[in-house]
């Protein structure tokens, strides 16, 4: 049986724990005040980019998905509300229907034609919008004939002044290009073919991530560069900040990031007579596929259309009411039950596994948020519940250990929480920054290189942090910390530790990078073998 001082000294620990948690959540929910800009007469933004394919398991990518018209008229009704142009990407899946919504509405639209690999494609999509464009001048105020096409390598460049010139020839709409400000630099013949350049100017996603704090400054920069390389007019077709999604060195993912990163924008802007058009008008899930979670939470609007800030007034990052509160109480109930059932009446041990029981109830409700952003498909939500669950297991098991000290589940759910440590550690690492972009691989050999890549995957920190404190200076404290003689701990400890360690050491200003090796490290002391076991 543990002595009190033990489960004293553990109690005091969750204690901390808790109150570290709850001002967490407090800090989380309050108010920041952000700069406010000062908006045109009417009110409005100028252009904002818009598809439609934000409902459950809608996509692009599969042909037969297509937005209704009706769908097309609700969201460029609530969208005019705010801007007076829309920019779309393709004029296929419904998208022919915006700019006959938009002119009933009295909105402008930069209409795209979607450029990529097909040839047969490409031409079908460049015809269809060349009639649109046509069919609606009045309406359609310029024509994007592709989009970071280049970036993509998916043309060339002489494919693409073919593409524009003809367009020259075919329409009186305004006809231009879109891609990522570099490229426009790599790339300066293309101004000839285009009445405008349209660049994007994205500061989480460049090559050197940009904090919210530089980002417009940064903007401001690479507009006057671009002002004295080129002659014709410019126009910011992308910019924006994610509201959830993994840390770039400092670029930090956060509502009250994105709200202020858009006001601040907005406001230079309109002091620097820039015109841009914002990414974008509602978050896209289905982007998650290609950027990870970061991808799907650009919106101005959440999926069920809600706002997700106003351009007054304070933000706040997180808007909890109750619910940790409820899940913290639920998780304490269970807890206690679970103490008495062990016959253990003692109030140490009852204070300990209460506030344990709050900190894993309070915990779950992060991490279910954490699931629902960070999931795309089956297989991850498999593999992630079940880290989770070996966590919360880990968890249920304290109060059997007060009891009883160390039993063999708790030995196997810390190999696997180690285990998959390791193996998330690597995964993390960003290893598509080891391959200079010049190099040209097999289609093959890319794909399985970007399905590996740490570029797009979330740091687990939701997932493992409490079982981490807990196996490791939690045990210590109370004086059953596992000391195995399993010598391969020290093989999975030292890869995790060390692709923990390279994942800070190329981008050192991410405090998750940071926050992901401190777990490593508390994992790694939990299950540090003493001795190699001979056989």
């Amino acid at each position: 049986m543990l002595k009190p001082a033990a489960l004293w000294r553990y109690s005091i620990f969750n204690l901390i724990l808790l109150a570290l948690l709850a001002l967490w959540f407090w800090q989380q929910n309050q108010a920041v005040p952000l700069a406010e800009p000062e908006l045109p007469a009417n009110g409005k933004l100028h252009c904002v980019s818009y598809a439609p394919y934000y409902g459950k398991g809608e996509t692009p990518f599969i042909a037969s998905t297509v937005a209704e018209k009706s769908r097309i008229e609700k969201d460029l009704r609530l969208l005019s509300e705010r801007f007076d142009c829309v920019r779309t990407y393709s004029v296929k899946q419904g998208l022919n229907h915006v700019p006959e919504v938009a002119e009933a509405l009295g909105m402008k639209v930069l209409l795209g034609a979607w450029i990529g690999y097909l040839k047969p494609e490409n031409d079908k999509e460049f015809e269809s919008a060349i009639e649109l464009a046509n069919r609606y001048p009045d309406t359609v105020k310029g024509l994007i004939i592709g989009n970071e096409v280049l970036l993509r390598k998916e043309q060339t460049e002489d494919v693409m002044l073919a593409y524009l010139e003809e367009a020259q020839r075919r329409t009186e709409v305004p006809v231009t290009y879109a891609d990522v400000w570099e490229f426009w630099l790599k790339h300066p013949k293309l101004e000839q073919a285009v009445d405008y350049i349209t660049v994007h100017i994205l500061p989480y996603w460049e090559d050197n991530p940009q904090s919210v704090d530089k980002a417009i400054h940064h903007a401001e920069t690479v507009m006057e560069k671009l002002g004295t390389t080129f002659s014709k007019p410019l126009f910011i077709g992308e910019t924006g900040w994610p509201s959830v999604g993994k840390h770039r060195n400092d670029s930090v993912p956060s509502l009250v990031n994105q709200a202020g990163y858009i006001r601040q924008f907005v406001q230079t802007a309109h002091d620097k007579g820039w015109h841009y058009n914002l990414i974008e008008a509602v978050d896209q899930p289905w982007k998650r596929d290609l950027e990870g979670t970061v991808g799907g939470y650009w919106g101005l609007y959440d999926t069920e259309l809600n706002s997700k800030f106003s351009f007054t007034g304070p933000v706040a990052e997180r808007h909890d009411g109750f619910a940790p509160v409820c899940w913290g109480f639920a998780g304490f109930v269970v807890f206690i039950i679970l103490t008495l059932l062990r016959r253990e009446r003692r109030l140490p041990a009852l204070v300990a596994m209460g506030s344990l029981g709050v900190l894993t109830g309070a915990t779950a409700y992060i991490q279910w948020d954490y699931l629902v952003a960070a999931c795309r498909d089956l297989s991850e939500w498999l593999v992630l519940i079940g880290i989770t669950v070996t966590g919360v297991l880990a968890m249920l098991n304290m109060p059997t250990l007060l009891a009883r000290g160390q039993n063999r589940l708790a030995h196997s759910l810390l190999f696997i929480l180690v285990l998959a440590a390791m193996v998330t550690s690597f995964l993390l690492i960003p290893k598509m920054s080891f391959i200079p972009r010049d190099i040209e691989l097999h289609p093959m050999i890319g794909y399985l290189i970007y399905m590996m890549d740490g570029r797009y995957r979330n740091f687990p920190l939701a997932l493992y942090a409490l079982p981490a404190l807990q196996f490791s200076i939690g045990f210590a404290l109370l004086g059953i910390l596992h000391r195995t003689t399993f010598a391969r701990y020290r093989r999975l400890n030292i890869i995790a530790i060390a692709a923990a360690l390279l994942c800070l050491i190329l981008e050192p200003l991410n405090t998750h990078a940071l926050l992901w090796l401190g777990v490593v490290l508390l994992l790694a002391y939990a299950s540090w073998p003493l001795t190699e076991r001979r056989n």
